[in-house]
């Protein structure tokens, strides 16, 4: 009966064993006789439903087994019945702290332990089928996510100067990647779910480029060795940005964005960055997006380089020409190699400003954004009118964002208070709080921000360091709204 789901019973007394898988004959019974062979078992078959475990064994112990259930979140997905010596009050006391369903007692009572094993099988059964509708509904929540996600990515890689496609290749290749390392291997755990928020958070890899400066991510000679330090903080910048984030950090695709932004630049053998990770100390969603971020990079055109054949780029990865990866990624990498070719090819005439915009709406819908051109059109006409109105002022104008916090000024701007045009986390930035004389900023945009919808606009005088020096000014915001939840505010401030 698999479709109830499996039954592990793990006792080092083959004759324990033997009367429970006799109670429970009607079900798929699976024996472990300690709790190595349990955790094995478990992470082997995704269709164990309940495990009943012994608490005393020579080779870990049921306490120990349900320790590591509990640090890798197996304890929320099977459920677990202790084995225990009646009125062993105490130990059925920490059990349930360690977050067990029941527990039966020797010696068995066939009809107890039927009993209790239905009645945890039936609560499974109705988990399974409310984890599917739930994960339905969470599809369709990714879907958007990954629209909003795609956008954003696709900005960042235009600072860059490259044609937009290295996101959609990424993403691609992450996918085809995982579907055949979870087909090798259950050493990672990777369930669909996981699967698919770290193809979406995939996307999100470079982040940290958007505070980068344009004459380093355009530079077309060799960086300096300064430039270069400057270019590796994307990694830590974009972890940051993901990190502070003030809502939506227990989401999937935030942690595994998280992890993909900060390690995507280390490598298998301790020799990348920033941390200098090793080997299975990198998280598997930053060693995916590793190992396919470097074929992208070597088989595009770069203002630096020239591309590499899908030929070439695969002996360079194989003989560690870009780093360490592990051996298990490249091997999955060479059995895609056939997909990679036919599904990443580029057309010479991408080249072409108006033929590319015209396939990259193309591969958008393909991956289900369904993004019209009118929406592009609208986006970069109210870009550009913002910058012409903003240059053409007298005022300082200003743009901040909650998500990712981020102040944006002209370069105008930008010069007259003597800060950089784009600013991660503002508000812990220093250089940006000693400009109120007052120490007011971080109050005034707080204050915007929880603003009833009914009231989005506010303003304030207050002093101001211009120039190196200090001036009355008023600052009035304009809080943006997306539905009931404020996505940011656009500021003007006039010099009294």
């Amino acid at each position: 009966m698999d479709k109830n789901g499996k039954i592990l019973i793990v006792d080092d007394s083959k004759f324990n064993r033997e009367i429970l898988s006799e109670i429970l004959n009607q079900y798929t019974v699976i024996e472990a006789k300690n709790g190595y062979e349990a955790l094995e078992y478990m992470k082997a078959d995704k269709n164990i439903a309940l495990v009943l475990l012994d608490l005393v064994m020579p080779e870990m112990d049921g306490f120990e087994v349900l320790k590591y259930m509990n640090q890798n979140h197996l304890i929320d997905e099977i459920a677990v019945m202790i084995i225990s010596i009646d009125k062993d009050d105490q130990s059925i006391e920490k059990a349930y702290e360690l977050g067990v369903s029941g527990y039966i007692t020797r010696p068995f009572s066939s009809a107890v332990v039927l009993k209790k094993v239905n009645n945890i099988i039936s609560h499974y059964k109705r988990q399974k089928k409310l984890t599917t509708i739930i994960n339905k509904q969470t599809y369709e929540k990714y879907k958007n996510n990954d629209m909003m996600i795609m956008i954003l990515s696709h900005i960042v890689e235009s600072r860059n100067g490259e044609s937009g496609l290295h996101v959609l290749h990424i993403k691609k290749l992450t996918k085809l990647l995982l579907n055949i390392l979870v087909k090798k291997t259950n050493q990672y755990s990777l369930t669909l779910d996981d699967m698919i928020s770290i193809e979406v958070a995939s996307s999100l890899h470079d982040i940290g480029k958007i505070a980068i400066p344009e004459e380093i991510l355009n530079k077309p000679s060799s960086l300096t060795k300064e430039e270069m330090e400057v270019m590796k903080s994307h990694v830590i910048i974009g972890a940051k940005m993901l990190n502070s984030l003030p809502f939506y950090n227990d989401e999937p695709i935030v942690k595994y964005g998280y992890q993909i932004c900060r390690w995507h630049h280390e490598r298998y053998d301790g020799n990348g960055y920033p941390d200098g990770l090793k080997g299975e100390e990198i998280p598997i969603a930053a060693q995916v997006v590793s190992i396919v971020d470097a074929y992208d990079a070597l088989t595009s055109k770069r203002v630096y380089k020239e591309a590499y054949s899908h030929e070439e780029a695969l002996k360079m990865i194989q003989k560690g020409k870009c780093g360490v990866f592990n051996p298990l990624l490249i091997e999955c990498l060479m059995d895609i190699e056939s997909y990679i070719q036919n599904d990443l090819k580029i057309n010479e005439f991408y080249e072409d400003n108006e033929y590319f915009e015209e396939r990259t709406q193309e591969h958008l819908k393909d991956e289900g954004l369904n993004l019209s051109n009118l929406l592009y059109q609208d986006l970069y006409f109210e870009k550009s009118k913002y910058k012409f109105y903003s240059e053409l002022s007298n005022n300082i104008q200003f743009e901040y964002s909650v998500v990712p916090p981020l102040l944006t000024l002209s370069k105008k701007d930008a010069l007259l208070l003597n800060i950089e045009p784009k600013i991660i986390d503002p508000l812990s930035n220093e250089k940006v709080t000693k400009l109120f004389i007052n120490n007011d900023f971080n109050v005034f945009i707080q204050q915007a921000i929880d603003l009833e919808k009914e009231k989005d606009k506010f303003s304030m005088n207050t002093k101001l360091k211009i120039n190196n020096t200090i001036k009355d000014v008023k600052i009035t915001v304009q809080v943006i709204y997306d539905g009931e939840e404020a996505l940011g505010v656009l500021g003007d401030i006039e010099i009294l």
